[in-house]
């Protein structure tokens, strides 16, 4: 695979950025639907499943904030701007900072090999409880499910 070149490499991270924000905006529309259309009951489980589903899914919400958010603030600290496809430059939320700048990358990157494992482990309990454990778990999440 080729290396990208410095045009194109503006243009990747323009995308990046772009998919971050619109991530950030997925999850608060995400947050504002659950608070409006509480999930149903978890199935009989054993106690420390339904503690794990509970701290997996905060950490997951939290994880889906943080990424973007620390993504925009390490931009504004690097001096670029961060828009929406080109269509919408955001305002910067840090002052450009070098040092703050290598510590957000490394944040972001922390926190993206967390996600990466955490959502992982999530897909792996989902497809234990839908094909082992015949729960019908997985039906909580459609938005026409049965209540």
């Amino acid at each position: 695979m080729p290396v990208p070149n410095g045009l194109d490499k503006l243009v990747i991270l323009a995308r990046h950025k772009s998919f971050g924000i619109t991530i950030l905006a997925l999850a608060l529309l995400r947050l504002a639907w659950r608070f409006f259309d509480h999930p149903p009951p978890l199935p009989p489980m054993p106690r420390w499943q339904t503690i794990a589903a509970r701290i997996s899914h905060a950490a997951l919400y939290t994880l889906l904030f943080a990424m973007p958010l620390t993504g925009w603030m390490m931009s504004s600290a690097s001096n670029y701007p961060v828009s929406w496809f080109g269509f919408v430059q955001l305002p910067d939320l840090v002052a450009p900072d070098h040092a703050l700048k290598e510590a957000l990358h490394e944040v972001h990157e922390t926190l993206s090999n967390v996600l990466i494992a955490l959502a992982s482990l999530h897909l792996l309990a989902a497809l234990k409880h839908q094909f082992l454990d015949r729960d019908r778990l997985m039906f909580r999440m459609l938005p026409w499910r049965p209540r």
